[in-house]
């Protein structure tokens, strides 16, 4: 049995069992051949636009005996498949905006599936008002600590998503309402991070450039304020309506 690392396993815990998947970027094609062997689906394409990390996925799936299950497909993004042969669509491990460009460039397969799963290793801000602004709105949301770095992830459908606060886009509105406690750890981290660099950065000659940069650790350090309050609110009212 493939064991995958705590960031996959939450991945895959995101994608609706008996749906057909696109691992898309599979690398080596571990979650790939996880999906099957958990029974999580009966049917995956496995793709990656470079030949090498294909070529090793190829040999992990002989390896695991699961070559009439695992179809793997060289392709940039979602440009060779079509509509129809996957219902869940599922990206991690690769920046947001790529990830953007790769659903921006196949808006028909897109359409035609049920959820995407994403794991973005950055601009998750703008990932998420992407999915808002092209009718899909995030359903659930996750985010894991592994090897001294955070993870979020999401899964996405077809509906509207009617977020009315920058803070949500930036840190996830369901993990701040769920109280998610690795999310608060982040915040935590971040406030530190962005309090010492304030420090820091007015102890220098205040250039253009200096003042710019308190600028925006100051907007930043006031949505990460925003959000641990949103966190802290949560928390008092589940401890009010459990003492009433």
């Amino acid at each position: 049995m493939v064991k995958l690392s705590e960031r996959l396993s939450a991945v895959s815990k995101l994608i609706t069992p008996t749906l057909k998947v696109a691992d898309v970027g599979c690398d080596h094609g571990y979650l790939s051949i996880y999906l099957l062997q958990n029974n999580i689906t009966d049917k995956v394409i496995a793709s990656d636009v470079r030949k090498g990390p294909l070529s090793k996925a190829s040999e992990n799936v002989k390896l695991y005996g699961l070559n009439d299950k695992i179809e793997l497909r060289l392709s940039d993004g979602l440009t060779n498949y079509k509509t129809g042969e996957v219902e869940s669509v599922v990206m991690s491990g690769m920046g947001g905006n790529l990830m953007i460009k790769i659903l921006e460039e196949s808006k028909e397969i897109v359409e035609s599936v049920k959820e995407l799963i994403l794991q973005p290793q950055s601009e998750i801000a703008g990932l998420r008002h992407y999915l808002s602004d092209n009718g899909l709105m995030i359903i659930s949301e996750s985010i894991v600590y592994e090897d001294f770095k955070y993870y979020p992830m999401m899964k996405a459908v077809h509906d509207k998503m009617n977020w009315d606060r920058e803070v949500y886009y930036k840190y996830g509105k369901i993990l701040l309402k769920e109280q998610d406690p690795i999310l608060h750890q982040y915040l935590i981290a971040e406030k530190d991070y962005y309090v010492n660099l304030y420090s820091e950065l007015c102890c220098q000659s205040p250039t253009e450039n200096v003042i710019a940069r308190l600028k925006d650790v100051e907007e930043m350090l006031k949505y990460n304020n925003e959000a641990l309050e949103i966190i802290d609110s949560e928390s008092e009212f589940e401890i009010e309506r459990v003492i009433t």
